[in-house]
């Protein structure tokens, strides 16, 4: 049997301050944000996965903005939803779109784990510093627009150059003194190298998040209802013909055939005149400014911050492995399919699901094929 209230109860629940749930856009998980009705100083953690889906339009106050969430969007009779737990239409303009992205994305995939896969061919090491060398060449550009107010692609040339300069020096500094220790010594080198780089970021740029503001490239095209980025299109277009002029310098002059001949035997090419060290110290420099070109190219669009190569040496590490070691053209179809796997994963499932997915994509193949699609090794 319910007791009555007493009279203190009613003044005590009179006299409480209202309480409205404020339903937040998409965040991050773990994103902070501060409740109306909350005590001072006290503050909800509402994740991207968690957020309540209820609207109390009995205390909507006018005036005051309200989220609503994503659920609540209309839904065209008879058309297919866009996987399970999410809400919305998917229509043939939304795939051809997420696929037009996921081909654009994979071209920057392809190019730096075709650096990276280029010195894993020649000299079987892991460059664990891949992405800290393209975080310097974004660096590179921001300092340079910084101080002469150049734009991304007026100082390609200069930053390609000097991380070209930057794989040379690391060879001749770091690599020619552990090419015959334990693969150990090897691995703690380059990651140290890496943490170097990370932190020497960190100490003179902070940890902020950067951009240049007001790129050449810039706006959208509309083809047929297909809206493309200028700048990604510019960005994909440009490591595409860095990927072909890397693809003829290698299978189309003596150089890179030089480069093949002491992946293949080192001895054998040194007793043919070949300069073994020469062309692991022209292999460090080619990778290097192959991630350079995938940065400068970034740069129109996307943010600079010290930790901003982290993702994109741990999908060309997954490219390479999956394209197989050694095989540059195996980097190009592994970076668009991963670009392709990764845009259509988060479409079809849950965008926080897009990662495993290409990781299980990964394992799948190489389970199957070992040495990866066009491995040579």
């Amino acid at each position: 049997m319910d007791c009555p209230a007493s009279d203190r109860d009613r003044r005590r629940f009179a006299t409480r301050p209202e309480r409205r749930v404020r339903l937040w856009p998409l965040q991050p998980d773990g994103a902070v944000r501060q409740v109306r009705g909350n005590p001072a100083g006290k503050a909800d953690r509402v994740s991207a996965g968690h957020r309540r889906d209820e609207y109390r339009a009995d205390r909507f106050v006018a005036g005051k903005t309200d989220w609503i969430s994503a659920g609540h969007r209309g839904r065209s009779a008879g058309a297919p939803d866009l996987g399970p737990g999410r809400e919305g239409t998917l229509t043939t303009e939304i795939v051809i779109q997420t696929i037009v992205s996921g081909l654009l994305m994979g071209f920057i995939y392809a190019l730096v784990a075709a650096g990276l896969s280029l010195i894993f061919g020649l000299m079987e090491i892991v460059n664990f510093a891949h992405g800290e060398f393209m975080m310097v060449s974004m660096y590179s550009v921001f300092g340079l627009y910084l101080a002469f107010g150049l734009d991304p692609l007026v100082s390609a040339p200069l930053c390609v150059t000097f991380l070209f300069a930057l794989g040379v020096a690391t060879h001749y500094g770091i690599i020619r003194h552990i090419l015959n220790a334990p693969m150990l010594v090897q691995i703690t080198a380059t990651f140290g190298l890496a943490i170097f780089l990370r932190s020497l970021a960190q100490f003179l740029w902070t940890p902020d998040y950067r951009s240049i503001p007001d790129p050449i490239v810039s706006g959208r095209l509309d083809l047929a209802g297909i809206f493309i980025g200028v700048p990604q299109l510019v960005a994909s277009a440009g490591c595409l013909l860095a990927f072909g002029v890397l693809y003829l310098f290698i299978n189309r002059t003596e150089t890179g055939m030089a480069l093949q001949a002491t992946a293949q035997d080192r001895e054998a090419a040194s007793l043919m005149g070949i300069r073994t060290d020469r062309m692991y110290a022209l292999g460090w420099g080619i990778g290097a400014a192959c991630v350079a070109v995938a940065g400068v190219m970034l740069t129109n669009y996307y943010y600079i911050f010290p930790e901003v190569g982290l993702l994109f040496a741990l999908i060309a590490y997954v490219a390479v492995a999956l394209g197989g070691f050694g095989s540059i053209v195996g980097a190009l179809f592994a970076g668009v399919l991963i670009g392709l796997v990764e845009a259509l994963g988060g479409l079809l499932f849950d965008p926080a699901y897009k990662y495993a997915i290409i990781f299980a994509m990964y394992l799948a193949i190489v389970v199957a094929r070992p040495k990866g699609l066009f491995g040579r090794f």
